[in-house]
């Protein structure tokens, strides 16, 4: 075998070689990106999946609470018409923003509930409060569990060299669930009415 012939197949052996690592490579972290999409993916079902018990539990409490406080229909419309963004809410964050809005005008419903003494001895209202209280702790739980997952689906899409094969494969970067600015105040109790 010639010299030049011994080159050229050790110079192919080494070409070969690379080649198999970057495949490698490239599949791994393409592979492992896959992986963590769908479990963020996967969160965000869950987190859909008790935003939706949430949705179903208000028209219950709000007919139940209509009955005592008809007079305050300001609140309800508005309980109504957040219930109603949710529904028609399409993106992650839209649903976000939409559920953001109806927690809000949940907490204001429930501070106008404590002006109803009657209502809040009622036992059918009393059961929904307990289980709206126990899926909003659901939702936290969900979101903290979607926002793990976000973490470090976007460390990995963010982190070199991973970044770049992202990029090209379009894996971006994704949006935390977080509670809105709004949330940051507490609820005004006004018992004078």
């Amino acid at each position: 075998m010639s010299k030049g012939l011994k080159i050229f197949l050790i110079i192919l052996a080494i070409l070969i070689l690379l080649g198999i690592i970057l495949y490698s490579t490239i599949k791994g972290t393409y592979n492992s990106l896959v992986v963590l999409d769908e479990s963020v993916n996967n969160s965000w079902a869950q987190v859909e999946n008790v935003l939706q018990r949430r949705y179903d539990l208000i028209p219950n409490l709000v007919e139940t609470v209509k009955g005592y406080a008809s007079h305050e229909r300001e609140v309800l419309t508005e309980v109504t018409k957040a219930r109603a963004s949710v529904g028609g809410a399409q993106t992650p964050s839209e649903v976000m923003q939409a559920n953001n809005q109806l927690s809000s005008a949940l907490s204001r419903l429930l501070v106008m509930v404590e002006r109803y003494p009657d209502l809040k001895a009622n036992q059918n209202f009393r059961d929904l409060q307990l289980e709206l209280a126990g899926t909003e702790n659901r939702i936290a739980v969900e979101r903290r569990r979607y926002n793990d997952t976000v973490r470090g689906y976007n460390q990995k899409v963010r982190s070199f060299p991973t970044n770049i094969l992202a990029g090209i494969f379009g894996f971006e970067k994704r949006d935390y669930f977080e509670a809105p600015e709004a949330a940051k105040e507490a609820p005004k109790v006004d018992f004078s009415k």
